[in-house]
């Protein structure tokens, strides 16, 4: 049974990428509020103490809720699911999506997305200046760090985490396609990685990321590219 819900997000934050690619995934109907974070009027602030997107409204049986941030979203989406449709049922699978998940949330965030999404995202977004080439250049080194660790899983398996795709590849998408935007990824020095996500670009809950667009900056050619 579908719920009328409205996810407020930012186009180009990671995680509301990924609430955005879980709630395809799950053929959710959903409406879209575009919120911008860093303004003191942000809708986001009467609905989330953090102001942090994504944040997911929804009616179920006359019942509003709110759910605050990824986490929240993709526990609706599996409860709502009554099954394992992003969550799979072996046990060690599982346990390994919801690691990869806190990899992508924790370490690559702050790592990863708290450098390089800063020097080429929010300095123009908040007139901050030019990026800063050393941040820059320790924002890639991280980025190849994660890589060469995400590689062997991509080459190893079907997915991720296992045998069949599940929340750590949506979560992993909405980080690494918001680099790839940028460009910011050398795919060819990662052939399992690219595999794994042209695999992820092929499927319809991808499909409007393609269309997204970062005021001023052009995307990498090969980003709406399925055949990259």
């Amino acid at each position: 049974m579908s719920a009328p819900a409205v996810l407020y997000h930012f186009a180009f934050h990671p995680a509301s990428r990924a609430a955005r690619l879980a709630l395809g995934e799950a053929k959710i109907d959903y409406g879209e509020e575009p919120v911008r974070p860093w303004e003191d009027d942000c809708p986001l602030f009467e609905l989330n103490p953090s102001g942090m997107p994504p944040v997911l409204t929804v009616t179920e049986k006359g019942k509003a809720l709110t759910l605050c941030e990824i986490d929240a979203i993709l526990g609706w989406i599996e409860e709502r699911s009554k099954g394992d449709l992003l969550l799979p049922s072996d046990m060690a699978e599982r346990a390994e999506a919801r690691r990869l998940g806190a990899w992508f949330s924790r370490r690559f965030t702050d790592e990863v997305d708290a450098v390089l999404l800063h020097e080429r995202m929010e300095k123009p977004l908040l007139r901050l200046g030019p990026p800063d080439a050393r941040m820059l250049r320790e924002g890639r080194e991280a980025l190849r760090s994660h890589l060469s660790l995400l590689e062997p899983l991509a080459s190893g398996r079907e997915w991720l985490a296992g045998r069949r795709l599940s929340q750590a590849d949506l979560i992993a998408a909405g980080h690494l396609s918001v680099l790839d935007y940028f460009g910011e990824i050398a795919w060819a020095s990662w052939p399992a990685l690219k595999l794994w996500y042209s695999k992820l670009k092929s499927r319809p809950c991808f499909r409007p990321l393609l269309g997204d667009r970062f005021p001023g900056v052009h995307p990498a050619p090969w980003y709406a590219d399925l055949d990259f």
